[in-house]
């Protein structure tokens, strides 16, 4: 009777001890997801081009990207003009009339390369253009969102246009909601301009 009662208790002692385990597996638990962090997804890109002021500053750019080609068109048609030229009329052309006009045509060359690496190469004109113009809105796209981070308690904030978000509900999408504060602070710089 004896080994009974101490098999009973070793089991009750057992069962209290498994009974403390999951107790503090579900008060861990518990704990756990109610400290964890949320996590909200913007897309930077959409934002950008729902911004009046990148899109004025765009369409200048775009418009000197245009002038550059056009004037790249220009060249590259007066050289094809002159070498065109130059090869009908290199029988007739002798001595120093022939390494000018040549040279005429090799410089214009040199000329069209030059102006497309300068403008249009990957270290050119309008990347670093493109750059400049992109940085001050981006600055203000991430102090908004820190803002909206802070107001909406994320902890982690994803960029959907950086193509590592999987799925998304459209409740964590904070795009809107950044796009709503940079908004509202270009209404009060407005207000504040046009009162002065």
């Amino acid at each position: 009777m004896e080994d009974s009662l101490l098999d009973e208790s070793v089991i009750i002692i057992h069962n209290m001890k498994n009974f403390k385990i999951v107790f503090s597996f579900v008060l861990f638990l518990l704990f756990g997801l109610s400290n964890a962090q949320k996590i909200g997804v913007v897309d930077t890109e959409y934002i950008l081009n729902k911004l009046p002021q990148y899109q004025e500053a765009e369409a200048r750019l775009n418009s000197q990207i245009d002038t550059w080609e056009s004037e790249l068109q220009n060249l590259q048609s007066e050289y094809e003009r002159k070498r065109s030229a130059f090869e009908s009329e290199k029988v007739l052309l002798i001595g120093d009339q022939l390494k000018l006009r040549e040279k005429e045509v090799m410089d214009l060359e040199k000329n069209i390369k030059t102006t497309t690496s300068l403008r249009f190469g990957a270290t050119g004109e309008i990347k670093k253009l493109r750059t400049n113009l992109v940085q001050p809105f981006q600055d203000q796209i991430w102090g908004a969102i820190k803002t909206m981070a802070e107001k909406n308690g994320l902890g982690m904030v994803l960029d959907k246009t950086s193509n590592n978000v999987i799925f998304l509900q459209k409740r964590f999408d904070y795009s809107d909601k950044v796009l709503d504060i940079l908004l509202k602070g270009n209404d009060k710089k407005e207000k504040t301009n046009t009162k002065k």
